[in-house]
């Protein structure tokens, strides 16, 4: 129903109203008493052999949301309810933003991709944490968190600082978002010293808190081999909690769409079907590079069940979706779940 009537119709409009509206729908629906307990039925598989363990937290099942969906922490309570085993929220910045001028999602219908240039909009840490206040302990919440896009080199640091300290004590697990193409001046993210420098803050700061939350560093799918070797290194330096592969990619390569459309859009960062191949092969290589020595999230172009199995055998342990989920509709996550105890089951 949702390919053949909802999404046809969804997709004739701008994407990001369709978004909008989408949100509101969902809160709508699930205030209507018995219909958040259908959407549950309808979508949820619960299974203990599903349950995964990592960073010293029980993930319900290793099929996630990923970030961008709900960057204001306004819908997950709602969201929890279609079967997800966590949700990250965010990115969040210490301060609101508006991000970057409209137009700045687009469709690519014929690559089942999307790219966008959203530029972190949200509306600030403070905003953030008065939404998770109302958290009713349905799922795990992720914190993905950047900086400021007019914030200067010399304090980025302070910025991540900022919305880490702040956001503690409200969600599972942190996500150091240093790989998004589309918050301008982000060079320095990518510097290894750097990034020493960024998750060693972190960690001394993480370690002021009676309960410690696992770190994660976000990296972009377009790094080389030397690159990502690199990224191995950074993990076994820094003791890490784990690694999200991948963010969306700046590359154009073998899309569907036009060279006209394509420039009519302009910058952004593609994610969907388009990076699939992209995403796996980067969980591969650091998965057996490294011997399995941490933690993999892996996120790009989980478009079906069999897409999610092709992640976790590359070396993923857990899986988030987001562009699938606007393609496919919300009996992915189901049909991902089910395909995991099949494969478990044998």
């Amino acid at each position: 129903m949702y390919k053949l009537i909802i999404r046809p119709i969804l997709f004739l409009f701008d994407p990001e109203k369709v978004h909008y509206f989408t949100f509101s729908l969902i809160r709508t629906l699930c205030k209507i008493p018995f219909f958040a307990a259908i959407f549950r039925g309808l979508y949820q598989v619960n299974d203990k052999k599903l349950e995964r363990n990592l960073f010293g937290l029980t993930f319900k099942n290793p099929a996630g949301l990923a970030a961008g969906f709900d960057k204001n922490a306004v819908l997950y309570n709602e969201l929890a309810n279609f079967g997800f085993g966590f949700i990250e929220i965010g990115t969040v910045t210490p301060k609101g933003q508006v991000g970057n001028p409209k137009k700045r999602l687009f469709r690519l219908k014929d690559d089942q991709g999307i790219i966008n240039r959203m530029g972190f909009n949200n509306d600030g840490v403070a905003e953030a944490i008065k939404n998770l206040k109302g958290n009713q302990g349905k799922v795990i919440i992720g914190g993905n968190i950047g900086k400021n896009t007019q914030t200067a080199p010399e304090n980025y640091t302070a910025d991540y600082l900022a919305v880490f300290k702040e956001l503690h004590a409200h969600v599972d697990y942190f996500v150091l978002n240093v790989s998004c193409p589309n918050v301008g001046s982000h060079a320095k993210l990518n510097d290894v010293d750097y990034l020493v420098e960024l998750i060693t803050s972190c960690q001394e700061e993480n370690i002021k808190f009676d309960q410690q939350k696992p770190i994660l560093l976000k990296i972009a799918p377009d790094l080389n081999e030397m690159q990502l070797d690199e990224i191995i290194s950074l993990v076994a330096k820094t003791k890490i909690d784990g690694v999200i592969a991948s963010n969306t990619s700046t590359t154009r390569d073998n899309l569907k769409a036009s060279e006209e459309r394509l420039k009519e859009i302009g910058n952004g960062g593609v994610s969907g079907q388009p990076i699939k191949a992209q995403s796996t092969a980067v969980i591969k290589y650091l998965a057996e590079k490294s011997n399995k020595a941490f933690p993999i999230i892996g996120v790009g172009g989980i478009h079906s069940a069999a897409d999610a199995l092709e992640k976790i055998n590359a070396g993923a342990d857990l899986v988030q979706v987001y562009t699938g989920f606007i393609y496919e509709g919300p009996k992915l996550i189901k049909k991902i779940n089910k395909a995991l105890l099949q494969n478990i089951n044998g």
